[in-house]
């Protein structure tokens, strides 16, 4: 027992210490220059034209707000085009009644999806060989813009920062119970990889971006190869952004301030099986997956185990101070944790005080991770969308 107290006092130190880091950068990312909103410059006078591109597949929930949001923008020279991947709902319905208020909305609808290609990827490729713009904006259908200055204040920071690929990240839109507990914790694994100091140094290998709101000059999209290139990832944004990088052109994210919000998964089924999609598409290999399992566990889970075994063995007799330091370091390390979540989640627009629920959120993304792991097995597919791929070479 007393070997197992001092393990347990040396990793809670060093995760009382990780937690402190995070801490920093909390602090860090909520500095100005690493956020952009509605009070960043606008356009210039002479605007170029942006081609807005939305893939949706069974969207008529949410493809309304989507579209209007959009037509709201106070950006003047722009296009948008809905490509309407074999839905079966009214999806298309939806987009044309739009289409025929507004001329600035196309509609695209593609029936088949070609031998290789995920659909969003084939759909996002086949509405832009129709697209008229210099830039392309790449945005999700379950995305609201929650400000008419959105494209404005993007397309004037790419052009002005010239950045070949710029991607900003929503505000998270959390509802449901299942919602607010899980998918801060979800989105937190994310930045263990890619934090956007991380993204956006040259000189790190890092690359991320989110296919929530992603936006290229058409000449940086030809050049890494069109979707074409990513043709049969899942997490194209991932992959795409890694072209981007690894062909020496500019890659930058930023957090978003109010610009647009986004609603992932409404239920715990949806919840699971998507950040498991997610995870299995970024990460791609079993070493990572490993890692972040690790690094979850460890800074999750780990100090409540040492303060609950030190202190119940010094409160059961033991009263040696091996066990006491044990206890003492695990409960600093759940408090530091607290201090932290408390601020991430308030950071995310959460209730600070959903980060009690932090470990067994913890203890489900840990699950996730797991059904990740056996997307890997020879022979495994991921379905999304009512449509399933076989596992692809990253």
């Amino acid at each position: 027992m007393t070997a197992l107290c001092i393990v347990l006092t040396v990793f809670s130190v060093l995760v009382s210490l990780l937690w402190i880091s995070r801490h920093v950068m909390i602090y860090k990312q909520q500095k100005p220059e690493r956020m952009i909103g509605p009070n960043n410059p606008g356009a210039d006078q002479d605007p170029p034209m942006i081609s807005v591109m939305v893939a949706a597949k069974d969207e008529e929930a949410c493809i309304e707000r989507c579209v209007r949001s959009i037509l709201d923008q106070d950006y003047p020279n722009f296009e948008m085009i809905v490509c309407n991947d074999r839905s079966d709902d009214n999806t298309a319905a939806i987009v044309e009644k739009i289409a025929a208020e507004d001329p600035r909305v196309k509609l695209v609808n593609i029936e088949t999806l070609p031998e290789g290609w995920c659909g969003k990827n084939n759909a996002m490729q086949t509405g832009i060989k129709q697209a008229k713009g210099e830039w392309l904006c790449m945005i999700d259908a379950d995305c609201k813009q929650t400000s008419n200055r959105t494209l404005s204040v993007a397309v004037e920071h790419a052009r002005k920062n010239k950045i070949d690929m710029f991607s900003i990240l929503p505000d998270l839109e959390m509802e449901g119970f299942w919602e607010k507990v899980i998918q801060p914790v979800c989105s937190g694994v994310m930045m263990i990889w890619y934090s956007p100091d991380k993204v956006n140094n040259p000189k790190k290998p890092n690359a991320y971006a989110n296919g929530a709101f992603m936006m290229m000059p058409r000449e940086s999209y030809e050049a890494v190869g069109t979707h074409e290139a990513v043709k049969d990832q899942v997490n194209e944004d991932m992959h795409m952004a890694d072209l981007i990088k690894k062909s020496g052109k500019k890659l930058r994210v930023l957090r978003g301030d109010g610009l647009y919000k986004v609603r992932m998964y409404t239920s715990f089924d949806q919840i699971i099986r998507g950040w498991s999609r997610i995870f299995f598409g970024t990460f791609g290999t079993l070493k990572r997956l490993i890692i972040s399992f690790l690094l979850m566990a460890i800074m999750g889970i780990l100090p409540y185990a040492a303060a609950a075994v030190g202190l119940l063995w010094f409160h059961c007799g033991a009263g040696s101070t091996t066990a006491l330091a044990c206890g003492i370091a695990g409960l600093t390390g759940v408090l530091l944790q607290q201090s932290v979540i408390f601020r991430y989640y308030r950071m995310l627009g959460n209730a600070g005080t959903l980060a009690l629920t932090y470990a067994m959120a913890c203890v489900i993304t840990l699950y996730v991770i797991i059904i990740s792991m056996t997307k890997l097995r020879p022979g495994a597919t991921v379905t999304w969308k009512s449509t399933s791929y076989a596992k692809t070479k990253s």
